[in-house]
């Protein structure tokens, strides 16, 4: 599959790129680094994943310029892991206010007996709404996760496409206009991450 224009994947430092850069690739996507704002407004669309702590991914989009870069982007934009919870208004993690992008509040997910913190390994989802995003898949497809915080599905409102369960419904995908989400790894999660990267790479 070969995607029309090239796919911005937003440096916000602390994340290793090298499965992500390897997936697109797969997919036939031409990936570049996106490093200042010049870097990423010629793009079709953009990635901003994201390991590490949110007020760190924070402190360097601002510094970069990337923060309000990506406030202005009108193209199609997928958050991954923390890139997904940068979207939202407020972390607990650090205190540090994120993107603003979508209403909704970042907690740290509570440890429980055979549910461990970080939520680390592989996981179902349960499809909210459809999207087509996640065209093609369903509750049969497992992908996979590493976090310790989470927003709760309660909490992401219409945004929500869809959840899975840890021991609380935490929010699995989210979707506002151009602006979409997920919690998991796609680059990490088979057959069902390379489908949700073909739908992404799809939209224009």
């Amino acid at each position: 599959m070969m995607t029309a224009g090239h796919t911005a994947i937003i440096d916000s430092g602390g994340a290793n790129l090298a499965s992500l850069l390897y997936a697109l690739d797969r997919q036939g996507a031409h990936a570049r680094l996106a490093r200042d704002p010049d870097d990423l407004a010629g793009a079709a669309r953009a990635i901003l994943p994201g390991v590490g702590a949110a007020a760190d991914a924070m402190s360097r989009l601002k510094d970069s310029g990337l923060g309000d870069a990506v406030r202005r982007y009108e193209r199609p934009l997928l958050g991954i892991c923390l890139g997904m919870q940068l979207l939202f208004e407020r972390s607990d993690e650090g205190d540090a206010a994120c993107l603003g992008l979508m209403p909704g509040r970042v907690t740290a997910l509570v440890p429980a007996p055979g549910r461990p913190v970080p939520h680390m390994g592989w996981n179902t989802l349960q499809i909210a709404r459809p999207d087509p995003l996640l065209a093609g898949l369903g509750a049969d497809d497992w992908v996979y996760f590493v976090h310790g915080y989470h927003v709760a599905a309660v909490d992401a409102g219409a945004s929500l496409l869809a959840s899975t369960d840890y021991g609380v419904p935490v929010t699995a995908a989210v979707r506002r206009g151009n602006l979409m989400g997920v919690q998991f790894h796609p680059e990490r999660s088979g057959a069902a991450g390379a489908r949700l990267l073909a739908n992404f790479l799809a939209m224009t």
